[in-house]
């Protein structure tokens, strides 16, 4: 089992690959335990069930992405630069994992969230609550963009949840057809929905 101190985390780990990659619904504690060489007896040792292990792992995973999205969506950077930036990121991150995995994997929040949402109401909720969160990243630069000027948002929540819906389906059809041209025109598609010009 290795050392019994970092079985935890090993666990967490596996399950927020898992979740990258796979179904949610067909992955057992046994797939679990064996993808992070972890015995069964330490798994409910650290967790009562599947869900609770998901839900910690998404915790930390949020945590630990909320670090880089504080530092993209910086107030101290050009209001619609964070959100070219958090696109550039987007698909720096597919790059990545398309690499390591051998397919584009999209969203892991919003793939296990069209898995889970009719069957597991635990689940269901911690998604909508990071999903919120984040949007609210995208709310802040709209809002401040509307006062300089540089774009017309009154609504800036409105806004940012039609901006958010149209990156993550584009996320989405990547995933589908395997391709990550899909995220090729993600900002120019931005920049109409926005209303701004290409030398803004």
């Amino acid at each position: 089992m290795g050392r019994t101190s970092d079985a935890k985390e090993r666990l967490m780990e596996a399950m927020s690959e898992l979740i990258w990659t796979g179904s949610y619904g067909t992955t057992s504690v046994d797939h679990i335990c064996e993808k992070a060489g972890v015995k069964k007896g330490s798994f409910y040792h650290f967790f009562e069930s599947k869900t609770e292990l998901a839900l910690t792992a998404l915790d930390h995973g949020w945590t630990e992405h909320r670090k880089k999205l504080d530092q993209t969506f910086s107030p101290v950077i050009q209001p619609l630069e964070r959100i070219w930036r958090c696109f550039r990121e987007f698909r720096e991150e597919q790059e990545a994992m398309q690499e390591k995995h051998g397919r584009v994997l999209g969203c892991p929040i919003h793939s296990l969230g069209a898995e889970v949402s009719t069957t597991d109401d635990k689940l269901r909720d911690k998604l909508q609550e990071i999903l919120a969160q984040f949007i609210r990243y995208y709310e802040s630069a709209l809002r401040d963009a509307h006062f300089q000027g540089v774009i017309d948002a009154p609504d800036a929540p409105a806004l940012a949840r039609i901006l958010f819906a149209y990156g993550e389906g584009l996320l989405l059809h990547a995933r589908i057809w395997n391709d990550l041209s899909h995220l090729n025109e993600m900002e120019a598609g931005a920049r109409r929905i926005l209303g701004v010009k290409d030398e803004e």
